[in-house]
């Protein structure tokens, strides 16, 4: 079963609670909680036969449930294993194994899978597990796409016949050189890290697990923008084209109006950047919006002004992490040691002032910094034939 088993309670549910995860509809609530005969759950009876009995099953366990007009359009079970799992073939063997059970969507040009994709990244980070699976069939052919997108990886089959799917596994912690597939980590071995400023009224929405506390959630909604993990950010300064594949930026949200940037604005997120494209590489700006239409907040209206301003950069990245404690700029200069009187939109970070970052904002266990032998290295790991 395409099937998210994992236990989300204690420390890691409070996480993703606190941090803000279930919001654009999404709740968190028990199987019994949960309307059996919406017809979002019938193609996974056609699927798998004694359906409705496993699910009366885990009356008392939880899943994530996205809603849309009150109707079910996502839904994501969880469960976290020890050791061994030998109901699959190769036998996976690991300390601490996540298994990705029942995950479904119903797809509307959205990229809410990418949305779950995240939960369950996050999740697995948080708990600290060695390897995610998941078992699809063969003809979902968009959710095997989609997983293989961000690192998993054909692994052998569970089942027969008719019956048979195939497993797909993802190692935590393996650096391939990818940004995809090795996301949420983050190789720093090499990359150059930078802080980017962005708006307030631009960074929630389009880096929705950042939300601020003080912010109303209901701010955030089911569109691509917000719900990729891909981004593609538009501005115009400067120097912001020596950005490079694999560069890791630190998200600075802005002061709000009103307010005193010393404990207004704050890092929030961690990215890592994919390209950066020039205006004059875009032959019209027809080219240009069908580029940044489906990742960027901006509308087709600012695209076109920020177009006509000309001298534009379009900066596509993975949103890989959100700050589990925001650092306000009072502190990342006092603490981290960024100069006060620099120009704060966009500036290179030494790694002693990243890392002070990254571990403040605990989401150190995000970054690895691996050689290419160690990243050969991990190749055999977990098999057990």
């Amino acid at each position: 079963m395409c099937e998210v088993h994992m236990n989300v309670q204690g420390n890691s549910l409070k996480i993703l609670l606190d941090r803000g995860f279930l919001m654009n509809n999404i709740v968190y609530k028990t199987f019994a909680e949960i309307d059996l005969q919406d017809s979002f759950f019938q193609s996974l009876r056609d699927d798998y036969p004694g359906f409705d009995d496993w699910f009366r099953r885990k009356s008392h366990q939880n899943a994530f449930v996205q809603y849309e007009n009150d109707k079910i359009i996502g839904f994501l079970y969880l469960k976290v294993e020890e050791k061994l799992v030998d109901d699959v073939e190769p036998i996976i063997c690991a300390n601490k194994i996540l298994k990705v059970g029942t995950f479904k969507i119903e797809a509307h040009g959205t990229k809410m899978g990418e949305q779950f994709i995240k939960v369950i990244m996050d999740y697995a980070t948080n708990e600290n597990v060695d390897v995610c699976y998941v078992t699809i069939y063969e003809k979902h052919c968009s959710l095997i796409d989609l997983v293989q997108q961000f690192g998993f990886e054909f692994y052998g089959v569970k089942g027969s016949g008719i019956y048979k799917e195939n497993v797909y596994l993802k190692q935590m912690n393996r650096i391939t050189g990818d940004i995809n597939r090795d996301f949420p980590f983050v190789d720093i071995s090499i990359a150059k890290k930078y802080l980017l400023s962005i708006y307030p009224k631009y960074h929630s929405i389009m880096f929705p697990d950042s939300i601020l506390t003080t912010e109303n959630k209901n701010i955030i909604t089911d569109v691509s923008y917000t719900n990729s993990i891909h981004k593609i950010y538009v501005c115009a300064m400067e120097q912001v084209e020596k950005l490079k594949y694999g560069d890791v930026v630190v998200l600075y949200r802005t002061a709000e109006d009103g307010k005193h940037a010393e404990y207004s604005a704050v890092a929030t997120s961690v990215c890592v950047v994919e390209s950066v494209k020039r205006q004059d590489e875009f032959g019209c700006f027809d080219d240009f919006y069908e580029y940044a239409c489906k990742y960027s907040v901006f509308d087709k209206n600012d695209l076109h002004h920020w177009y006509n301003r000309g001298g534009c950069k379009a900066i596509k990245m993975t949103y890989n992490a959100a700050l589990k404690k925001r650092i306000v700029r009072h502190d990342l200069i006092e603490e981290i040691g960024l100069e006060r009187n620099q120009y704060w939109g966009f500036f290179e970070l030494t790694n002693n002032q990243f890392r002070k970052i990254a571990q403040k904002g605990e989401v150190a266990k995000i970054l690895s910094e691996q050689n290419e032998c160690s990243k050969n290295a991990c190749d055999d790991v977990l098999v057990e034939v």
